[in-house]
C-alpha cells in the first residue's frame, strides 16, 4: 500500500493514490483537502484513503494525457504553481512495516524520495 499526501499553505491534500501497474502510481479522486490544524479530520482522512487502498488504474497515453488532479482542488491553474508551495510525503506500507517518506525538489517541478527523511515504525505498528 502506497499512499502519498500533500502540506500547502496550511492544508492537507490527500489524494487516492491508484496504482498503474507494479511500483507506478498516479493521483486520482477522491481527494481529501483539510486543514492541517483540524488534526481529527486529517486522521479520518488518511484512514479512508487506506481503506481504499490502491486501485488498479490505467496507464495514461502521452497524447491527451489529463492534467493533474491537485491544482484544481487548491484553486490554482497549474501543477507548476501548486509545487512551488507544497510539500510531499508518501506512506509505504509493506509487509506490516510502515515508513513516512520526505520528498526533496527535483527541477523542472517535481520530487524526489529524500533517503534521508525517512521514518520506518516497527513491524505491526497499525495504519491508526
Amino acid at each position: 500500500m502506497f499512499l502519498q499526501c500533500y502540506l500547502r499553505k496550511g492544508a492537507v491534500y490527500v489524494p487516492t493514490t491508484g496504482m498503474v501497474e507494479r511500483g507506478f502510481y498516479r493521483n486520482i479522486e477522491p481527494v481529501a483537502v483539510i486543514p492541517l490544524s483540524n488534526t481529527d479530520a486529517v486522521r479520518r482522512a488518511f484512514t479512508e484513503t487506506f481503506t481504499r487502498g490502491n486501485p488498479k488504474v490505467s496507464a495514461l497515453k502521452r497524447v491527451g494525457y489529463p492534467p493533474p488532479i491537485l491544482p484544481k482542488y487548491a484553486g490554482v491553474k497549474s501543477w507548476n504553481t501548486f509545487a512551488r508551495d507544497a510539500s510531499p510525503w508518501g506512506i509505504d506500507e509493506r509487509n506490516g512495516t510502515f515508513k513516512i517518506i520526505g520528498y526533496r525538489k527535483d527541477p523542472p517541478g517535481g520530487w524526489r524520495e529524500d533517503n534521508d527523511d525517512v521514518e520506518t515504525f516497527p513491524p505491526g505498528t497499525s495504519a491508526d
